[in-house]
């Protein structure tokens, strides 16, 4: 684990931490570990920790932006693919303890399983070093100031959040909500694929298909957004 402690910049305390933010389910449920022996939780910890992390950046950087534009740049910050590219950038992959049916189905370079491990790493961070070392490490994860400056990383949203430039646009005509429906879920536990219906004021606009519930319905709004196209 020392390359990779070396490329986020943090030495753990407590080894155990590292390792279980870089275990993925399926490593676990393969080699029969005790519950609680993966990254999940670590995820969940992590999750909030970033969201922390980015407001309390963004609230004291851009005094004067408004609190619209701020949830939307935050967005954009915490999305799945902001966080792949930076856990790529890293190769993170190499480092995740995945089981074989995952490592055959390119596990290493799924998207949700990247940003759930990164996520899992703030956390673990957090629980061992505290607040102050976690943020630190989210805030070196950050695209320069120029970039969101020039409204760079807000015109990516479209292509990184598509749920919520979905709603944005649905909005700007309609009250009515985006109706979001898990129609089916296929495979076994490590390599479980979830299939999610998009409806509005009750027509089908739209479906997709995902490793995650969450992805299946990013790609289920990418789909709706180009058949508005």
């Amino acid at each position: 684990m020392v390359n990779i402690q070396d490329k986020i910049g943090y030495t753990f305390k407590s080894a155990h931490l590292i390792e279980l933010a870089l275990t993925h389910s399926s490593f676990s449920n393969e080699n029969k570990l005790p519950a609680g022996n993966n990254n999940e939780r670590l995820e969940f910890l992590g999750d909030a920790v970033l969201e922390l992390s980015v407001s309390q950046y963004l609230y004291n950087r851009y005094p004067s932006m408004s609190e619209g534009d701020l949830t939307k740049l935050r967005a954009a910050i915490v999305c799945e693919p902001s966080l792949t590219k930076k856990a790529k950038d890293m190769d993170l992959g190499n480092y995740i303890r995945i089981g074989k049916g995952e490592e055959h189905t390119g596990g290493r370079t799924r998207g949700s399983i990247l940003s759930d491990a990164m996520e899992a790493l703030i956390g673990a961070i957090y629980l061992d070093g505290g607040f102050d070392a976690a943020s630190n490490f989210v805030l070196s994860l950050l695209p320069n100031d120029g970039d969101i400056e020039a409204g760079s990383l807000m015109k990516q949203i479209m292509h990184s959040d598509y749920k919520t430039y979905l709603q944005e646009h649905v909005q700007s005509y309609s009250r009515e909500p985006l109706e979001y429906t898990t129609t089916d879920e296929q495979g076994p536990d490590h390599a479980k694929m979830f299939y999610v219906s998009l409806s509005h004021t009750g027509k089908r606009i739209g479906s997709g298909q995902g490793r995650t519930k969450k992805e299946a319905e990013q790609n289920c709004a990418k789909l709706a957004i180009e058949g508005f196209k």
